[in-house]
Formats: structure tokens, C-alpha cells, sequence
């Protein structure tokens, strides 16, 4: 019966690990994908904002629709900066809630041994 069991254990540890693995490769590949369809998503921004210049170069210089551009692309990532930090300095550490919890812990073992 033992030896069953350990077989039977064995079998199971086996199979676990197969699926593992083959999960893993298929998280390896979408994964490969993801940072892939990332950087095509990077030309075609850089793409776009050629088009933007373009598209006004035909309204004024080329200098002045890169400029334009330029500007606005900064302002758009100087209000998600300051979003971002707002956002950072709002988040409680992490490391609070396991402060509490660990005092509430000891304060409870402390009492249970009075």
C-alpha cells in the first residue's frame, strides 16, 4: 500500500510538473508578444507625431509644427509626472499594515500568556 501511495505521489508530482512547464513556456511566449506588440506600439507612436508635424507643416514651418509638437508632447508628460507622483506620495507603505498586524499578534500573545 505504501509503496502505491508513493507511486502514486510520484505519478502526480510528474504530471504537476509537466503542466508547469508548459504553462511557463506558454507565459514565456505571450510574454515575448507583449513586449513586442510594446515596441511596434513605439514606432507607430513615432509615426504619429511625424504625421502631426507633417500634417501642420502645411499651415506653417517645419521648425515651428516640430516645436509645437514638442511642447505639447512635454506638457502632456509633465502633467502625467505630476499625476504620478501625487498618486506615489498618496500610497500608504506596505509595510504598515504588517506593522499593525504584528503588534495586534504579540499584544495577543502577550495576553494569552497572562
Amino acid at each position: 500500500m505504501t509503496e502505491q501511495t508513493s507511486t502514486l505521489v510520484r505519478s502526480e508530482m510528474e504530471l504537476a510538473k509537466a503542466e508547469i512547464q508548459q504553462t511557463v513556456k506558454d507565459v514565456g511566449r505571450g510574454a515575448g508578444l507583449f513586449g513586442a506588440s510594446g515596441v511596434l506600439a513605439l514606432y507607430g507612436g513615432g509615426a504619429l507625431v511625424a504625421t502631426v508635424i507633417l500634417g501642420l507643416s502645411t499651415f506653417l514651418d517645419g521648425w515651428l509644427a516640430a516645436l509645437i509638437v514638442t511642447v505639447v508632447l512635454f506638457a502632456i508628460a509633465g502633467v502625467a509626472a505630476l499625476a504620478g507622483k501625487k498618486k506615489v506620495q498618496q500610497a500608504a507603505p506596505p509595510v504598515e499594515a504588517t506593522k499593525r498586524n504584528v503588534a495586534r499578534d504579540i499584544a495577543a500573545v502577550k495576553e494569552a500568556r497572562s
